[in-house]
């Protein structure tokens, strides 16, 4: 799991980081609401947490300015304010949780587990067009005609579904699902998104995936016409 903590105190976000990599977490730390807004944007993570007193944009901001993005990351506000009129803005403007400082470790994993849990239960397919991926099988499914993916192929699919035909760039694919500390380059995503074409065409999917030039990938469904299920 790829975490975002968005929090200004360093020493605060250093601490964050060692409670969730202990836990096998990949997390990044950044140290304004500006930058962890441009961050969140990416749609590369599957959980921020964020502080409220930031500078530039404060965390009620960055969470507005995300979730007006059609960025659907669970959010969690981590904060010393406890009022609450505070838990209630924050909330509004778009957090799942709201953990006031200064929190037990214990209490920061099981809210991090349960969101993620919820985001895990939420689907247990992305659809769009005439076609399916299972996320509990990794199955390509158009109709009665199905095929497997290979773990990286998944991932590749999955982060391609899940951006509802927003434009992916390369570097952003890259950190997905290889990690920003991967050695791997642009040509592996080349090489992925072409074995992704021959199968979902193997499968008669209306699915395509489009070489935007100089800008990446997105998925689109062309229309269909006959026996599209």
């Amino acid at each position: 799991m790829k975490v975002l903590v968005i929090e200004d105190e360093k020493l605060v976000a250093e601490s964050i980081r060692a409670i969730l990599e202990h836990t096998g977490c990949e997390v990044e730390t950044v140290y304004d609401g500006e930058v962890g807004t441009e961050y969140a944007e990416l749609g590369i993570y599957d959980l921020l947490i964020l502080d409220v007193m930031m500078p530039k944009l404060n965390g009620f901001q960055v969470a507005q300015q995300v979730r007006a993005n059609r960025c659907n990351t669970p959010i969690l506000m981590l904060t010393a304010r406890s009022d609450l009129e505070d838990r209630i803005r924050g909330l509004n403007a778009g957090a799942d949780y709201y953990l006031t400082k200064p929190f037990d470790s214990r209490e920061l994993l099981a809210c991090v587990n349960a969101l993620l849990r919820r985001q895990g239960d939420q689907v247990d397919e992305l659809r769009m067009g005439n076609t399916a991926l299972n996320l509990a099988s990794c199955m390509l499914e158009c109709g009665e005609n199905s095929v497997r993916l290979s773990a990286r192929e998944f991932d590749v699919m999955r982060f391609l579904l899940q951006s509802k035909g927003r434009v992916l760039s390369k570097e952003m694919i890259l950190a997905r699902v290889w990690g920003y500390d991967s050695n791997a380059v642009e040509n592996h995503v080349e090489v992925y998104v072409g074995f992704l074409r021959k199968k979902l065409a193997s499968i008669g999917s209306n699915l395509k995936i489009e070489a935007i030039r100089r800008l990446g990938y997105h998925l689109e469904a062309e229309e269909c016409f006959g026996s599209c299920g």
